[in-house]
């Protein structure tokens, strides 16, 4: 079968826990991607005169997640190529942008976690003059999801690491049945001081290495080590066996970033479909 009339490997998760909701869409060959679709957590914008009725009723709000319409730090479309993604941590938004584009995925993500409970934050928190006596009276629009008062935050750990299952999750079933495909994957990344090697087995026997030589606790937003955390996380729910190691580097920012753009290519050339090998398990055991 030729290669271009091979079915799109393409895959829509929703990862719903406790302490975060998200929403992925991916395509590994790029392409035209749906916007993502309304759910419970992430209801539609509401009407202008609804939203601003809210905002005077209430200073706390569940953190805004832009509109798939808006530009932001994290989005990117090209002829070959549509990106948008909205994790909160704006680090990770970074990373997963220079993820998807050099791995020639199409990605739609958004994720709104990392809360300590389901319970919101008493309304007199909203205030500076909290009642003198008496519970506090829960506003009538705080009964649609988008309205309601945030609830208190953990820190960067579950958002990063549920937002690498559900995308590894999505990488998974997208790629199907492991046939016909070149397997293994490695790539070599500079980033100016920087350098990064990564090497992918899509062996379907989850297992993952990293070494990164961080020097700071964070970069940004995002704890250095939710990088190592994060990627053994994508490593496990996808199935692969991931080995990145970061060779040299000074600054955080560009060794993670390396690492990120290292796994990317590395990907990519696993993923490659080689032609006539079309529905052939690279695999002395025949089977992955």
């Amino acid at each position: 079968m030729p290669l271009t009339s091979l079915p799109a490997r393409t895959a829509f998760i929703e990862r719903n826990t406790k302490e975060t909701k998200i929403q992925v869409s991916l395509s590994l060959d790029g392409g035209a991607l749906d916007l993502l679709p309304s759910s419970t957590h992430f209801p539609s914008a509401p009407s202008s005169s609804t939203s601003s009725l809210a905002h005077a009723a209430s200073p706390l709000s569940l953190p805004h997640i832009p509109e798939q319409t808006d530009e932001t730090h994290a989005s990117q479309t090209s002829p070959s190529q549509q990106i948008w993604i909205w994790t909160g941590i704006g680090f990770l938004d970074h990373m997963l942008h220079a993820l998807a584009k050099h791995a020639g995925w199409s990605l739609r993500l958004r994720s709104r976690g990392d809360l300590a409970s389901e319970l919101p934050v008493p309304l007199h928190l909203a205030s500076r003059h909290p009642p003198t006596k008496g519970p506090p009276i829960p506003h009538p629009l705080h009964s649609h999801p988008a309205n309601r008062p945030p609830t208190l935050p953990v820190d960067d750990h579950h958002t990063t690491e549920d937002t690498l299952l559900a995308l590894g999750s999505a990488f998974s079933t997208a790629l199907g049945a492991r046939t016909g495909l070149a397997r293994f994957g490695t790539a070599y990344a500079p980033l100016d001081e920087a350098l990064a090697r990564a090497v992918v087995d899509l062996s379907n026997r989850p297992f993952f290495v990293g070494v990164f030589g961080f020097q700071t606790e964070k970069i940004g937003a995002l704890s250095t080590q939710m990088v190592h955390h994060g990627l053994q996380s994508w490593s496990q729910a996808a199935g692969v066996t991931l080995h990145v190691d970061v060779l040299r580097g000074e600054n955080d920012h560009h060794r993670a970033e390396s690492a990120f753009k290292a796994l990317a290519g590395a990907v990519r050339e696993a993923c490659r479909r080689v032609e006539g090998r079309e529905g052939e398990v690279v695999s002395t055991k025949g089977v992955l």
